[in-house]
């Protein structure tokens, strides 16, 4: 006769988790922003062992909250971010990270995020920092745990979301030029944009921008014409994407 299969409440009262190793689980946050016309990412010193005295992305253990919002705590304490600035802040979940040894207390799995917003406040160290600072992406050091990979990661979503979405519009004003626009690219890209060529792309993307009707009180510092401005438009997704020039020779 076949054994009774039990309850889930009998299974649930006599399971052991202490039949497996044990897993902490953390959140990493790669906030990215741009300050004096040059990409920034947040980074911490560490005041505590391992790597005491290294750099990491801000990050920590995950308390009885969700992941998003462990990440947005672990932002708010690094930043001073208040909940209603938040809400100007990009915030996605970037990828997870479990590789055994990468962190040399325990298993940790670390969940990172991608936070990238036009404007982020001076930091300020956390409770487990020592200090904290934005650092120009080129200036950037060798990282504690895996966080280079992560960092790299971070970079490299970032620079997609604005090959495939309007998300570079949130980084100019109500109205701006296409200048303006392109000048928010070639510091996420790092690479040079030809005028012209990009003016030709964004007009051809439906949505992407829309004209005001305006125009620049005063023509370019060459004497130029005035520029015409523009608004963002209503599209969510840009078909065709603007794809950075590295990208288009891979795919020719």
């Amino acid at each position: 006769m076949p054994s009774k299969t039990p309850s889930e409440n009998d299974f649930l009262q006599s399971y052991d988790p202490r039949g497996f190793d044990p897993v902490a689980v953390t959140v990493d946050v790669v906030a990215l922003t741009i300050r004096d016309g040059r990409l920034h990412v947040l980074l911490v010193r560490r005041g505590e062992p391992p790597y005491i005295g290294q750099w990491a992305l801000p990050g920590g253990f995950v308390r009885n909250e969700d992941l998003e919002e462990a990440a947005a705590r672990e932002l708010a304490e690094e930043t001073g971010l208040v909940p209603g600035d938040l809400d100007r802040v990009h915030l996605e979940q970037l990828g997870s990270y479990g590789r055994p040894g990468r962190d040399p207390r325990m298993r940790v799995v670390t969940v990172a995020y991608l936070a990238f917003a036009p404007w982020l406040p001076d930091p300020k160290a956390g409770s487990d920092a020592a200090a904290a600072e934005w650092t120009p992406i080129a200036e950037t050091r060798q990282l504690a745990f895996d966080h280079d990979r992560i960092l790299d990661d971070g970079l490299e979503r970032a620079r997609s979301k604005l090959e495939y979405t309007p998300l570079a519009t949130r980084f100019v004003g109500d109205e701006f030029t296409i200048s303006d626009l392109r000048a928010v690219y070639e510091v996420v890209w790092g690479e040079q944009l030809h005028a012209g060529n990009f003016h030709r792309k964004v007009l051809s993307v439906p949505g992407f921008v829309e004209s005001t009707g305006a125009s620049t009180e005063r023509g370019g510092p060459r004497g130029g014409p005035r520029a015409r401005l523009y608004r963002r438009g209503d599209a969510r997704q840009l078909h065709p994407a603007l794809l950075r020039p590295s990208r288009e020779d891979e795919i020719r």
